[in-house]
């Protein structure tokens, strides 16, 4: 099967062609490096051709509003024509869990327009939304710094995966047949967000104090108990938490 990866170089991408490669498929990274905008369309015709299916992983160099939203939605629109003239017969895209619960943020907003692309163009498709990765613990640490130097978190469930299970499961659903639909996946584990950074940045050596804040925004949006986990049924990765940790 040929599996074209938008976004094949980066963290998820490049997990991803790792594994579909070692189960026999032809995986082709797609990404400038390689050749291949999907603003201006440069190189797409050319990598979809005989393409299978595409797994969408890439990702906006913006997080503000504005640029997020436009990047994900010329890009979709690209690779969604692209490969509907390839004659592609499954687009799988990833997005993340609580986008629908979160629509005053700006990169879940631009996520859910990606999303209504895929579902409206009319081509097979897979969703799958993921919990925030366990490899961005730092940067969301670093988001929630005040400027009195304390990581202001809020006391809801959280609980992340790690990006090799991501690319697992996004690997199950490209070489299945098309959900038209969605899946829900996240870590094995569900811990008090709060008490899970004031414990990972202690064993980290990190000395900043965590304060439980009922108001502490995410990214500029305030949380619920289930704003990032999952509500209902969902997949569980297999990498825990502190064993990723100590494998790192």
């Amino acid at each position: 099967m040929r599996i074209v990866v938008i976004g094949g170089t980066g963290l998820i991408g490049t997990k991803l062609v790792a594994k579909l490669t070692e189960h026999g498929h032809e995986a082709v990274p797609a990404a400038p490096s390689t050749g291949v905008n999907t603003i201006t369309g440069e190189g797409l015709a050319e990598v979809l051709k005989g393409a299978d299916v595409v797994v969408d992983v890439a990702n906006s160099p913006s997080f503000e509003a504005g640029p997020v939203m436009e990047f994900f939605r010329t890009s979709t629109s690209n690779v969604l024509r692209a490969g509907d003239a390839a004659g592609v017969r499954h687009h799988v895209g990833i997005s993340i869990v609580g986008t629908e619960r979160m629509p005053d943020n700006g990169y879940f907003a631009a996520k859910i327009a990606q999303e209504e692309l895929i579902k409206e163009s009319g081509m097979p498709y897979s969703l799958v939304h993921a919990t925030q990765f366990m490899e961005f613990v730092g940067a969301i640490a670093d988001e929630g710094t005040w400027d009195d130097g304390k990581v202001h978190i809020a006391p809801v469930a959280w609980a992340p995966i790690a990006a090799e299970d991501v690319a697992r499961n996004l690997g199950r659903v490209a070489v299945g047949g098309p959900l038209n639909g969605r899946i829900d996946i996240a870590g094995p584990d569900e811990f008090r967000m709060d008490e899970f950074f004031r414990k990972a940045l202690a064993e980290h050596g990190d000395p900043r104090e965590v304060v439980t804040d009922v108001h502490a925004k995410y990214f500029g949006s305030e949380l619920t108990e289930r704003s990032l986990v999952p509500i209902g049924e969902a997949t569980l990765g297999e990498l825990h938490y502190d064993e990723w940790s100590a494998a790192r």
